[in-house]
């Protein structure tokens, strides 16, 4: 990574974090530059406003969990391609719990400036998923009467809520034991 990536993704980080705990409105540009390490000027040299490094937070992460969702589901559909698929979105909410907090809150808030943006990036990782469903359907692994666009759009938001909540209220529960009690209730749903 050089310089100037590692740079954005302290950025990245640290805007996550602070926006995550406080809100976007009480996270300030010098509030992330100082948990950067960096100048406040090198956040406007990255990025030309706090909206704009918003907007790009959002894509990068809706980005990485979207290649993650994919790479997770290559070659598989129906129950496989749907657990590969529910699996990949637990890690990285794991891993990324700070942004799955801010995804959670900002997808029900329509009147901010990146609300098209952000639609947009959901509506692409809600597309991997019901490639997966749309696949299972084909070779009649699921239920021809499944709403291949809600379904996935029900298993994105179901995942994120059901992970957060484990992550928040849950955290000693193994995401084994977590994927597994998950799994059995949309299994139960698509067949």
């Amino acid at each position: 990574m050089g310089r100037r990536e590692d740079t954005r993704q302290r950025l990245f980080d640290a805007a996550i974090t602070l926006i995550a705990e406080r809100g976007y409105s009480a996270t300030t540009v010098d509030d992330i530059a100082a948990a950067a390490g960096v100048a406040k000027g090198t956040v406007y040299y990255n990025f030309t406003s706090k909206p704009e490094l918003f907007t790009e937070l959002l894509r990068h992460g809706i980005g990485a969990l979207t290649t993650e969702l994919r790479a997770a589901a290559e070659g598989l559909s129906g129950p496989d391609g749907v657990h590969a698929v529910a699996t990949a979105q637990l890690r990285y909410i794991q891993r990324y719990q700070p942004f799955a907090q801010l995804l959670m809150a900002e997808m029900w808030r329509p009147n901010r400036e990146w609300a098209p943006t952000l639609h947009a990036l959901r509506d692409e990782a809600v597309t991997a998923i019901a490639e997966v469903i749309q696949r299972g359907v084909d070779a009649g692994e699921f239920d021809r009467r499944v709403d291949v666009r809600f379904g996935a759009s029900a298993l994105f938001g179901v995942v994120l809520a059901v992970a957060l909540d484990w992550l928040v209220y849950s955290p000693d529960r193994s995401l084994e034991d977590v994927r597994e009690d998950l799994l059995m209730i949309v299994d139960a749903r698509l067949r």
